[in-house]
This record gives C-alpha cells, structure tokens and sequence, in this order.
C-alpha cells in the first residue's frame, strides 16, 4: 500500500504537468497568428474586432479556458474573448503581467481565484512578437483549474484516502472535495516538507488524532519545456 500511493502521488503530479505543458504551448502558438499580431502591425479599424472573434471561437473550441486576452506593452487589454468589457482596462500592477514583461519570455502564474472569473485559474502570457522580432503586446490565457480535478478524481485511492495538490508554499490548490483551495496548508506535514524540498518521489508514515496514515508524496518533475510551478502531489491512506 504504500509505495501504492507514491505511485499515484507521482502519477497524479506527472499528469498534470502533462497537461500544463499542452497549455503552454497553446499560449505560444496563439502568440503568433497572423490576426492577433495584426493589433499592433496595422491600422485597420476592425483589426481588433477581428481577433475578438477569433479568441471566442478558440474558447468555444478549447474548453480547457475561461478566457483569451490580447494586451499591449503597457498592460491594456485590447482583445477579449469572453469578457469583452474587459476591454480598456489595464493589468499592468497584476503579478502575471509584471512576470511576463520582466522575462521576456512565456509565463506561468501560480494558481489564483480570478477577480472577472470568480473562480480558481491559472494564468499563461505570453509576448507577441512582430515581424522584425520586437515586443509588441502580451497573449494571456486562463485555464480552467475545473479541469485538473478530472485527474484528481480519475486517481485510484481507497474510500478512506484522500489526494491534495500542494503549491510551493504547502497550500492546497486542488484535493477530492475542493475545499480549502488556497486557505488550508499541508506543510506541517513531513510528506509536505520532503516534497517541497525537491524530493522526487516517496512515501512516509504520520501519526494524527485519527491514527497512522501513509503518505505517498511526488514533486513536480514538469515536463519538455515546461519547467513546472514547484507543485507537489501527497496521496494518504489510513491504515
């Protein structure tokens, strides 16, 4: 049983980098259609009502998103897909943003509840390039986090187990009854501990007021060129 729960620590965890990877991708690809550099390379005036279709019809079609935005170098949206009266604001003082313009290069936020969503997203900006190669806005998506909990809920664990996503501070980001997101904190726990310090994979016992539960753990190993957010994964089984 307990190398078990390792297993489906370290299954649950390579699964979702997996998954993340694909959506990092998509940021970078969508970066680069014709239509959304043309915001900022021409002066036609239906350019953004173009790409505002455009970014609906791929959240119709990718159900994996909240929401598409293209935004200029100083942090305004000026494309929407879903929230259109979105438009005109500006994002510049948000963490994602200012991450993305420092780097230069595609970023990937931590998991955060989203102010226009009202839900949990993570967020993927990414620069967009014009012709000659210089920075001439930002394309940021929002993941829908719902989807993460259909590998949650695709793990085999027992009746009396229970699986939690853990983010680099030991805050729970995703788990079986998806409470808790973002308040409760696993780092008491010794699993928790070992696998925020990097420790790939592994399985320890602890003791609670309930009894002896094993805890299989696994660290986000990412996967191709997503490096990963430093997200663990802890599986308990209570003996």
């Amino acid at each position: 049983m307990a190398v078990r729960t390792a297993d489906v620590a370290y299954d649950t965890i390579d699964k979702i980098d997996r998954n993340l990877f694909e959506r990092n991708c998509d940021a970078q690809a969508w970066a680069g259609f014709d239509k959304v550099k043309n915001c900022f390379s021409t002066t036609d005036p239906n350019r953004f009502s173009v790409v505002n279709v455009l970014l609906k019809h791929l959240v119709d079609i990718y159900e994996v998103y909240l929401d598409l935005y293209v935004l200029d170098t100083e942090g305004i949206i000026i494309a929407a897909g879903v929230h259109q009266e979105s438009i005109g604001h500006n994002r510049a003082d948000t963490i994602w943003f200012k991450d993305a313009k420092s780097t230069n290069s595609i970023s990937v936020s931590d998991l955060y509840l989203s102010s226009v969503d009202k839900t949990h997203t993570v967020a993927y900006t990414c620069p967009i390039h014009n012709d000659e190669g210089r920075i001439v806005g930002y394309f940021s998506t929002r993941f829908n986090w719902n989807f993460i909990y259909d590998i949650i809920e695709s793990a085999r664990i027992g009746k009396n187990g229970d699986i939690f996503i853990i983010n680099n501070a030991g805050y729970v980001i995703a788990c079986r009854n998806r409470q808790g997101i973002l308040v409760d904190n696993l780092k008491h726990l010794k699993a928790a501990q070992l696998a925020m310090k990097g420790e790939t994979y592994g399985y320890i016992f602890e003791k609670d007021t309930v009894g002896t539960k094993i805890y299989g753990f696994a660290h986000t190993r990412g996967y191709n060129a997503y490096k990963g957010k430093n997200w663990s994964a802890l599986v308990s089984e209570t003996l």
